[in-house]
C-alpha cells in the first residue's frame, strides 16, 4: 500500500468516523506540517482501496435536518492490526528533502541578491506563520489525552519551523557578506 494509504489508515486510526472532508481537514492540521496533506482525490481513493482490502468500513449518514447525506469510514480490527504492523515493523524511510528555497539558494547566481533576498524573506515570514501555526494546533492536540502523540508530532513542526525562520535569517545575514565581498572585488572566503 502507498504511504497515503497508511497515512489515511493512521487518521482513522483514532477511533472517529470522518468522511473524506473530515479526513482533508485532520490532515490539514496534523499531517501537512510534517509529511504532506494529501489531496480530495487521493483521499477518497485510498478510502476505496481500504475499503476493498477490507481495512475500512462506510455508511451513508444523513443529517437530521435533511438534506444531502454524507459517507462517514471507520477503521476495522484487520485495519488498526494492518497500520499497527506498518508502524512497528515497516523499515521508516530516511526523509527527502525537496526544498525549492534552497534549490533558488543553490541557483543564486542566475537569480541575483536582491532577488534572492527577497525569496529568503518571504521563506522566513511563511516559516514563522507555520510555527505559529503548529504551535496553536500542539495546544489544541493537548485537550484531548489521545492526542498526546500528535502534540509530541505538532511540537517537532512547530521547532521546526523555528529552525526554517533561523536558517533563513542566517542566509540573508550570509548574503549580505557575499555581497560586500563581491562589491569590494575580494575572492570568496577571504
Amino acid at each position: 500500500m502507498p504511504a497515503t494509504g497508511w497515512a489515511v489508515l493512521g487518521l482513522l486510526s483514532f477511533g472517529t468516523e470522518l468522511s473524506g472532508y473530515d479526513l482533508k481537514k485532520w490532515a490539514d492540521w496534523s499531517l501537512g506540517f510534517f509529511y504532506w496533506s494529501p489531496s480530495f482525490s487521493q483521499i477518497y481513493g485510498e478510502l476505496k482501496r481500504l475499503e476493498k482490502a477490507g481495512y475500512a468500513t462506510s455508511r451513508m449518514v444523513t443529517p437530521e435536518t435533511g438534506g444531502r447525506g454524507k459517507r462517514v469510514y471507520r477503521i476495522t480490527e484487520a485495519g488498526t492490526a494492518a497500520v499497527r504492523t506498518w508502524t512497528r515493523e515497516a523499515p521508516v524511510e530516511p526523509p527527502v528533502l525537496k526544498h525549492g528555497v534552497m534549490l533558488r539558494l543553490w541557483l543564486g547566481h542566475l537569480m541575483g541578491p536582491a532577488r534572492m533576498r527577497d525569496v529568503l524573506a518571504t521563506h522566513q515570514d511563511y516559516a514563522e506563520t507555520m510555527r505559529r501555526r503548529a504551535a496553536a494546533d500542539a495546544e489544541g492536540a493537548a485537550t484531548e489525552p489521545a492526542w498526546a502523540y500528535t502534540e509530541l508530532t505538532l511540537k517537532w513542526a512547530e521547532r521546526y519551523y523555528a529552525a526554517e525562520r533561523e536558517r533563513a535569517a542566517e542566509m540573508l545575514a550570509e548574503l549580505a557578506e557575499l555581497e560586500e565581498r563581491q562589491e569590494s572585488g575580494r575572492p570568496d572566503g577571504d
